[in-house]
């Protein structure tokens, strides 16, 4: 059986499982991958993307293919390298997920009149408005995952994952 169906039947605690004293909250004699931060949050995030693909399905777009269309509409990134950069992928990743959204009509390129050797990407006007579209999805989405937190808890939770990501960017 897969560990993340195993997960679903691991119940819910408020108590840190492999608590160790002076603020270490693991210890890799007793570190169990069900217990991970990290894996819990990957665990997450790809029931969001399985989530999202199927609210996106109708449109032909994946979780996957969103990012870079907010990206570059709403997030300033106008070339690949900006997009591969700000979406933790690899360039040749980042061509193949532009060369579909382009076969969709999405998007398009065109070469810098500055620098020839840059390519800017726009969206089309069919991508403009499936843009529109995608905070709606996300929107209805994340309300299901956390359609039983409180407010205060959904706050929590951004400050914390906040928190995490500055204590790992300072090292």
């Amino acid at each position: 059986m897969p560990l993340h169906h195993a997960l679903a039947r691991i119940p819910v605690s408020d108590t840190a499982p492999d608590t160790a004293p002076d603020s270490a909250h693991y210890n890799g004699d007793r570190y169990r991958v069900e217990d991970s931060i990290g894996y819990l949050m990957k665990l997450a995030l790809a029931a969001l993307r399985r989530d999202l693909d199927r609210r996106m399905a109708q449109h032909d777009l994946t979780g996957v293919q969103m990012l870079p269309l907010l990206l570059i509409d709403r997030g300033g990134c106008h070339t690949a390298a900006e997009l591969a950069r700000v979406n933790g992928t690899d360039a040749g990743a980042t061509t193949r997920l532009l060369d579909r959204l382009q076969a969709k009509d999405l998007l398009e390129r065109s070469r810098s009149a500055e620098d020839r050797r840059v390519v800017r990407l726009e969206l089309t006007p069919a991508g403009r408005a499936l843009v529109a579209k995608i905070p709606h999805a996300i929107a209805e989405s994340l309300n299901h995952a956390l359609h039983d937190f409180s407010a205060a808890e959904v706050d929590a939770l951004r400050h914390m994952l906040r928190r995490i990501i500055a204590n790992v960017e300072a090292s």
